[in-house]
């Protein structure tokens, strides 16, 4: 790793490794995984089903524990042989945001205040945080349904709204599974601008997990894992332009 992205912000894993299990029956689902995504970087993430993305992604969210290794975000040393923040909840909510493949919209919400939720539980003043929420509701073409329950929303507009949620913080990393698989072409790719100019106003480290065909091309750098090992490649870094 060079001594810029050491020293910077962004997200940097060093040997990390997961064990499932114990003797005979222990499954290393992580093999000493080695990654580095900066700040302003939108990083993808592919492999098949089966070859630890899953789990990858939910070690650098602190979700599980990994088995050893290191993982920095931002700044702060998070993991070294052990975690090394106190309040792993407090981690997810300011620093980590998540946009998963599955909503988990809150029913009983209507879609501002699922998107506002999370600034109002870090302390944002709610006319603010009710104002991020309208912007980026806007940005994903769904500002007119931002006083609709989940129940009354189609699943593509259950995953913008999703997609809002995870930006909506600000946070230094965001972590995106599948972001896209429900959506057609034109919002998918307009899902793909919105990360890419959030990683750049904002020097958001981002790492997409998919398998989408239509935003794989998108990506400057890609991360292959298989076997619970990473492999880096330049991708094509095509640029994103605004429908229209």
């Amino acid at each position: 790793m060079d001594r810029a992205t050491r020293a910077g912000k962004g997200i940097l894993i060093e040997g990390l490794t997961k064990r499932y299990g114990k003797g005979d029956t222990a499954v290393d689902a992580l093999k000493g995984v080695d990654m580095r995504v900066a700040p302003g970087e939108v990083v993808g993430l592919i492999g098949p089903s089966g070859s630890g993305k899953s789990t990858l992604l939910k070690c650098l969210g602190a979700v599980i524990d990994p088995s050893a290794g290191r993982m920095t975000l931002g700044e702060e040393c998070i993991f070294d042989a052990g975690w090394k923040v106190r309040d792993l909840r407090a981690l997810r909510r300011d620093k980590i945001g998540f946009v998963f493949q599955a909503p988990y919209l809150i029913p009983f919400l209507d879609v501002t205040d699922n998107v506002a939720l999370l600034p109002m539980l870090a302390g944002v003043p709610n006319a603010e945080a009710r104002a991020r929420a309208l912007e980026l509701l806007g940005a994903l073409d769904i500002s007119h349904r931002a006083a609709a329950m989940p129940s009354q929303l189609s699943g593509g507009e259950q995953q913008r709204v999703a997609i809002a949620r995870g930006l909506v913080n600000r946070p230094p990393v965001i972590l995106a599974d599948e972001p896209t698989a429900p959506l057609d072409s034109v919002r998918a790719m307009a899902v793909v601008r919105i990360l890419n100019d959030m990683a750049a106003q904002f020097q958001t480290a981002i790492i997409v997990v998919t398998h989408d065909e239509k935003i794989i091309p998108t990506f400057k750098r890609i991360y292959h894992i298989r076997d619970g090992v990473t492999h880096e490649e330049a991708g094509e870094g095509r640029l994103v332009r605004a429908a229209g």
